[in-house]
């Protein structure tokens, strides 16, 4: 019978491990439901070959915010390190519904006096440990379910990086095409001086100007092309490219807002039911619960050792149970249910609080983006037209030689600097559409500072017949 007892312990063992998806399928799933991207967990060589060879090919071409994200979901070497996570998670729920090893004993006894030897064999096992694996099991698997959406997160968050600074990117290199008008417009200006300066016609006071203008242009371009590289430099490590594969080229524009905004209805219950941040503070606070359960069992009896010894004296073998327990008289188990109870009020605690929190959030968010709407569209439709026309009019009156070279490519420049407000202005409003899209995905972005904008003041002129959400 005992022998029996302990082939079966040893076959249940044998049967347990540990599988190898992890629970990879079922954050591919969920990732599916909130990105049109893949995602893959390399584990071989012929995997990464297989991957980079699909980066490859999407390097071959104009570089879309939708191919740089997903060659960051493909590479990103930090992503991949997340997902072992899950591996360490399931192993940890198939280690909960394991029994304890039997513990074998031996032991000899040797008569002062000579004589034969007496060995004592023993063999026990923690009986008491069969009924803990289901409580045990129950706080892996919450563990194991907070993995997941913990996993599912880190994927959002790093397709959210890399779009937001792709926006950031493609906003510079406009800018810098802006700087560099800016520049020609400079030194068209000092050349212009230089010129009347040598007929007599400008001051020395009126030349230095236009020279240090012309310089300050020149120094703008360069700041701005030292941006650029940085940007791109970002945007590779998100990505995960190195060497020869950094020599690509970001396509596409900042674009105008769309007519149609984003759905603005019931921002907060959206957020609320897809968020991963929630879900996985769910089930830490399930973990944290079944802790506590598990800690006033196992408290005041922690183990329960059973099984069989045999010993041998004077020649004859003597077989029999063998139990051994723990006795309760001092340590009760009560600091361990104590620490897990607090466990369980601070986990619930901060759940609460990140409702709260994802709450502010989503409103926050909606008004940064109506904000930077509001900001990129009064551009567009009034400030830059007014610009426009501000130079077309001098350029007349130069024509008609009312006003000099100065004033008019001062207009230009003026022009020029809209022009740049206005980008920021776009950049401004698809991080802000970004920001807001991720958390209706189900997750918090962790805001830069200076990201967000302010909601406009009650005296911010505000485009007549037009409301903010995009429509006529």
């Amino acid at each position: 019978m005992h022998r029996a007892l302990v082939w079966a312990l040893a076959a249940a063992a044998l049967g347990c491990s540990v599988p190898k998806d992890a629970g990879f399928s079922d954050v591919r799933r969920s990732v599916g439901a909130r990105l049109d991207h893949e995602v893959h967990w390399t584990l071989s060589r012929s995997e990464r070959d297989q991957v980079s060879a699909g980066v490859q090919h999407l390097l071959e071409h104009e570089l879309t915010i939708d191919a740089a994200i997903q060659i960051a979901l493909l590479q990103n070497q930090q992503l991949q390190s997340v997902y072992e996570d899950l591996g360490v998670a399931q192993a940890e729920l198939v280690q909960a519904g394991l029994l304890k090893n039997p513990v074998f004993d031996a032991a000899v006894r040797l008569r002062v006096a000579g004589g034969p030897v007496n060995p004592e064999l023993a063999i026990a096992q923690d009986f008491l440990d069969l009924l803990f694996i289901p409580m045990r099991t129950r706080v892996a698997r919450a563990e194991f379910e907070a993995a997941k959406q913990r996993v599912t997160g880190a994927v959002l968050d790093l397709a959210g990086s890399v779009r937001i600074a792709c926006y950031e990117l493609q906003a510079e290199l406009q800018l810098l095409d802006l700087e560099k008008a800016v520049l020609a417009s400079s030194d068209a200006a000092a050349a212009a001086a230089a010129r009347l300066h040598a007929a007599g016609n400008v001051t020395d006071l009126e030349l230095a100007s236009e020279q240090a203008l012309a310089a300050e242009a020149r120094l703008d371009v360069a700041a701005a092309e030292a941006h650029v590289v940085d940007l791109r430099e970002r945007l590779n490590a998100l990505m995960g490219l190195w060497g020869d594969q950094t020599g690509w080229t970001l396509a596409g524009r900042l674009q105008e807002p769309p007519q149609e905004e984003i759905d603005l209805t019931g921002l907060e219950g959206r957020a609320v039911t897809a968020s991963l941040d929630l879900a996985d503070m769910r089930a830490q606070v399930a973990a944290a619960r079944e802790r506590v359960g598990l800690a006033r069992v196992a408290g005041p009896l922690p183990s329960l050792d059973g099984g069989v010894v045999a010993d041998r004296d004077d020649g004859e073998w003597e077989v029999g149970p063998s139990v051994a327990l723990p006795l309760p008289l001092f340590d009760q188990g009560q600091a361990q249910v104590a620490t897990s109870a607090a466990e369980l009020r601070r986990t619930e605690r901060r759940f609460h609080a990140l409702a709260v929190q994802l709450r502010a959030a989503v409103r926050a968010a909606r008004s940064n983006l109506l904000a930077a709407r509001h900001r990129a569209v009064f551009y567009q439709r009034v400030l830059l037209p007014l610009r426009q026309r501000v130079f077309e009019q001098t350029q007349l009156e130069y024509n008609g030689m009312q006003v000099g070279v100065f004033q008019l490519l001062l207009a230009k420049q003026q022009e020029v600097d809209s022009g740049k407000q206005y980008v920021d202005a776009l950049r401004d409003y698809w991080i802000a559409r970004a920001q807001l899209t991720q958390i209706l995905d189900g997750r918090l972005p962790h805001l830069a500072p200076g990201i967000g904008l302010p909601i406009p003041a009650a005296d911010e002129p505000v485009l007549s017949g037009e409301t903010l959400s995009g429509g006529h």
